[in-house]
C-alpha cells in the first residue's frame, strides 16, 4: 500500500470485535457497532506549529489505539477499509 497521511493524521485499521458474547450469543452484523479500536497502519510527519516547526506525533505505526466514536473518515485503500483521523481524535494507546 502506498498511502501516507499528511500532517497530524493517522491511518487506522479497525480491530475486529468478537462475534459472540461471553455467554455464547452470536451478534448479527446489523446489531454490531463499528469498533472504536484499531491498529495504526501509517502516520503523518506531524503538526506544524506557528513557528513552522514540525511537532512529532505521540503515536506510531503498530500502536493499538482507542478513538472517538464519530471521529475520522472511513476510506478504502487497495480494497481494504480504514479510518483516517487526526491525532487529537485518539483517546489513548492500548498497552500490554
Amino acid at each position: 500500500m502506498n498511502f501516507r497521511p499528511l500532517h497530524d493524521r493517522v491511518l487506522i485499521e479497525r480491530v475486529e470485535e468478537e462475534e459472540k458474547t461471553k455467554t455464547g450469543i452470536i451478534i448479527p452484523d446489523a446489531a454490531r457497532e463499528k469498533q472504536q479500536r484499531g491498529k495504526i497502519v501509517a502516520v503523518g510527519k506531524g503538526r506544524v506549529n506557528e513557528k513552522g516547526e514540525v511537532l512529532k506525533l505521540d503515536v506510531k505505526e503498530g500502536d493499538v489505539v482507542l478513538f472517538e466514536k464519530y471521529g475520522g473518515e472511513d476510506i478504502k485503500v487497495d480494497g481494504k477499509e480504514f479510518v483516517i483521523l487526526k491525532e487529537e481524535s485518539i483517546i489513548g494507546v492500548v498497552e500490554g
